[in-house]
């Protein structure tokens, strides 16, 4: 098989013996055959080198909309890894929201292999109730053992507590791990972006930020009552990052994410009305944006994820209150974070969000970088700066309000 020489890369791994040490590295037949401080010879490689070039384990995305089966026009599997690995993903975990949806151990079988021979792993979430509804909870067990990594009913938010909470506790038989982006409808009063000033002068109906914290703070009451685990999904106020510290420090077993997106602009950005702009949940305020990061900082965040929600363009060529949520993100998922990221905040600190903790929490197999190992590496360049264009997006989508942006940040290379 082919040979693969990474030349003068920085390690960025923490439970690798060479993190932060520039070394080589030589791929054979899917292994890591040599990695040394010291020049490698391999006349036969391709060689992969550059200014200031890193390399970690392969970044993990913790939530990618997935339209295969049903809206194959949006995104199909095939479409889905080629958007994951431009941006620097091996692995992705996706939504069960399709048609039909993700809800038994054959739709997860069917998932599992489609993707077999992709260079993206896919790990398929299964629906939590029938049909996402909210009403009826699914088989679990039988996903679980099918390979189902996490139940969730994705996109739509749990509101009948009580089903919430006999999953939470027949989960516990496998240590299952629900995973809710937390809301209380009646608040959020059918809102388009953040409930503010901007949204008033814009004459939009707003989302204020208490109907996703109420949400969550439901959430962690039952949470305290029946034990188990819940990853809140896409946080974005500052509020919510304090209830989920606190909860963090009475011992419970929460972990969250944030959209890497949701750094990138605030609802101020929001008045020339671009649909490519309206996301759930919104684009908050400068305030969130700093919660979010001092989340980060000091661990209360555990991941950041692409929230990938391919549209046509019939979707978003509509009146912004008309048009549908959600942009794409595998492919500047990475660049928006080193872009936008405080000068306190180190690239090491962003990787791990994208690679260690994203596996502890879907319990994935964390692969190392050392000698003998299997090859699952993601190259990058952290200062590097580009332009994304049409051109780059691989998805079948086109939804980005990004389009044009000079980030810097780049993945160069996967190797999985």
């Amino acid at each position: 098989m082919k040979e693969i020489l990474l030349n003068k890369v920085r390690v960025s791994n923490s439970a690798s013996p060479f993190h932060q040490k520039v070394v080589n590295i030589l791929v054979k037949d899917g292994q890591i055959s040599d990695i040394s401080e010291s020049p490698i010879t391999a006349s036969s490689a391709e060689v992969i080198e550059g200014d200031n070039l890193w390399v970690s384990t392969g970044w993990v995305d913790m939530r990618a909309t997935l339209n295969e089966p049903g809206d194959e026009h949006k995104e199909d599997i095939a479409s889905l890894c080629k958007a994951a690995e431009f941006g620097g993903f091996t692995d992705v975990a996706t939504l069960p929201n399709t048609n039909p949806t993700i809800q038994s151990k054959e739709s997860i079988h069917f998932v599992k292999q489609m993707s077999t021979f992709a260079p993206v792993n896919i790990h398929p979430m299964g629906a939590l109730t029938k049909n996402t509804k909210g009403e009826e909870m699914n088989e679990l067990i039988d996903m679980h053992e099918a390979g189902a990594v996490a139940f969730t009913d994705g996109i739509h938010h749990s509101w009948h507590l009580g089903v919430v909470k006999r999953a939470i506790m027949y989960m516990q038989k496998f240590d299952g791990l629900l995973v809710e982006m937390a809301n209380e409808k009646t608040l959020d009063m059918d809102g388009h972006m953040n409930e503010g000033v901007p949204s008033t002068l814009m004459g939009t109906r707003g989302i204020p930020n208490i109907a996703e914290w109420l949400g969550i703070q439901k959430l962690i009451s039952l949470l305290t009552y029946t034990g188990g685990r819940i990853h809140f999904a896409n946080i974005s106020a500052a509020e919510s990052v304090d209830l989920i510290r606190k909860a963090k420090a009475d011992g419970l077993n929460v972990t969250c994410d944030i959209a890497a997106h949701q750094v990138a602009m605030t609802d101020e950005a929001l008045s020339d009305f671009d649909t490519n702009k309206k996301v759930w949940p919104p684009f908050r305020s400068q305030k969130d944006i700093d919660a979010l990061w001092e989340g980060i900082k000091d661990g209360t965040i555990d991941a950041i994820v692409s929230s990938h929600t391919p549209h046509d363009t019939e979707s978003k060529r509509l009146e912004f209150d008309l048009a549908d949520f959600g942009i794409i993100g595998l492919e500047t998922a990475f660049a928006n974070v080193v872009s936008n990221k405080p000068t306190d905040v180190g690239v090491d600190l962003i990787v791990e969000k994208m690679t260690s903790t994203p596996r502890e929490i879907l319990k994935l197999a964390s692969p190392k970088i050392e000698k003998g190992e299997k090859a699952c590496l993601t190259v990058f360049a952290p200062a590097q700066e580009w332009t994304f264009t049409k051109e780059d997006i691989q998805s079948k989508s086109l939804n980005s309000p990004f389009i044009g942006k000079t980030f810097t940040g780049k993945a160069v290379r996967t190797i999985n």
